[in-house]
């Protein structure tokens, strides 16, 4: 390896590793335009660009909230984005130890032949859009592929699993060639009405599928993060799996399937309620050492509160500030194993 590559490869471990420091995760505010709207929308919130920006202000200029936040994944608008007194959101972050980071697929659409399922698309131009946002302070990228589970028709098909594979190997190897940490987001949906056991068996499926596109397209492991969905029964499922079944199933999964050379494993809440997450996380964490960090990628599961306390009324923002500083926190002592319902219980009194 040559001192050029071997220095971006250095680059690539050191954020990737800064992403899962201890007692810390990452914020995922990426919404899309659309996503962000029907967010500000349930709270009575137009969703103006300004709205947006301020709502994304708020969070992250949350007093002491970087001793959690590691980084922060953002949307394409927020990227380009200020702070009330003109200073670029990448550079507001970057003065406080926090990585700025950049959603950068185009969504999920439906997968021509397979009904019922999707492909991410987004790799046109990608290489360029890459370039660009690491000019705009960008270290790390994200790209989501969105499984669905549906056994009476045979859902995921094995065609699926690996389409959506070789295009998250694709995207991760142009991350690593602009100098941007990938976080590889295979998410397996809770939506339907599986059981826990069937959501283990295709989370194991699409594991295996999304590593060995990863080897194949020559990606260091070591440079990457994956955000994955946790073990858990679907959301219609007559039997829901207790957190601790959910910890340890995800766990062994995780086990048989991601690499150790890979530095940390950043889960999606993926519709979990804000606490349900952070107890399993913390769960997790409880059961022993791992080759890999165990910590957090949430996205509503850290908003929430803070979104509904808000409600676009300026007098708001400090008690929104104080919602979002206590889920950090939760989710921060979560990491270690360390969250109880206590913390919870002191946020309310």
């Amino acid at each position: 390896m040559n001192t050029e590559l071997a220095s971006k490869a250095d680059q690539l471990k050191k954020v990737a590793r800064d992403l899962v420091a201890p007692g810390k995760g990452i914020l995922a505010a990426d919404e899309s335009t659309g996503t962000a709207t029907k967010r500000l929308e349930s709270v009575g919130v137009e969703s103006t660009e300004e709205n947006r920006r301020r709502y994304r202000e708020i969070l992250f200029t949350t007093p002491g909230a970087e001793a959690f936040i590691s980084g922060v994944i953002l949307f394409e608008e927020t990227l380009r984005q200020s702070t009330g007194e003109g200073t670029p959101f990448p550079e507001y972050m970057n003065s406080l130890g926090v990585i700025p980071g950049i959603k950068v697929d185009a969504g999920a659409k439906e997968l021509a032949g397979h009904p019922g399922e999707k492909i991410t698309e987004g790799l046109d131009g990608l290489r360029d859009r890459l370039a660009e946002y690491a000019t705009l302070g960008a270290k790390f990228a994200k790209w989501r592929a969105v499984i669905t589970i549906d056994t009476a028709k045979g859902l995921p098909s094995d065609y699926c699993l690996d389409a959506n594979a070789h295009a998250l190997a694709r995207y991760a190897a142009l991350c690593q060639e602009a100098g941007l940490v990938p976080i590889v987001e295979p998410e397996v949906l809770m939506d339907g009405d599986n059981s826990i056991e069937v959501c283990e068996a295709v989370t194991n499926r699409a594991l295996n599928r999304v590593f060995n596109a990863l080897y194949e397209h020559g990606v260091l492991l070591e440079g990457i993060l994956l955000k994955p969905n946790m073990v858990i029964a679907g959301k219609e499922a007559k039997r829901q799996a207790s957190p601790r079944e959910v910890a340890e199933a995800t766990v062994r999964c995780l086990r048989r399937h991601v690499p150790a050379a890979v530095p940390g494993i950043v889960f999606l809440s993926g519709g979990q309620s804000d606490e349900l997450a952070t107890e399993h996380l913390s769960l997790m964490n409880r059961l022993g050492s791992n080759p890999w960090e165990l910590s957090f990628s949430y996205g509503r599961a850290l908003q929430a509160p803070a979104l509904k306390a808000w409600a676009g009324e300026e007098a708001n923002a400090e008690a929104a500030q104080k919602a979002f500083y206590h889920r950090a926190r939760c989710n921060g002592a979560a990491r270690s194993g360390d969250w109880s319902e206590a913390m919870e219980k002191d946020q309310a009194a």
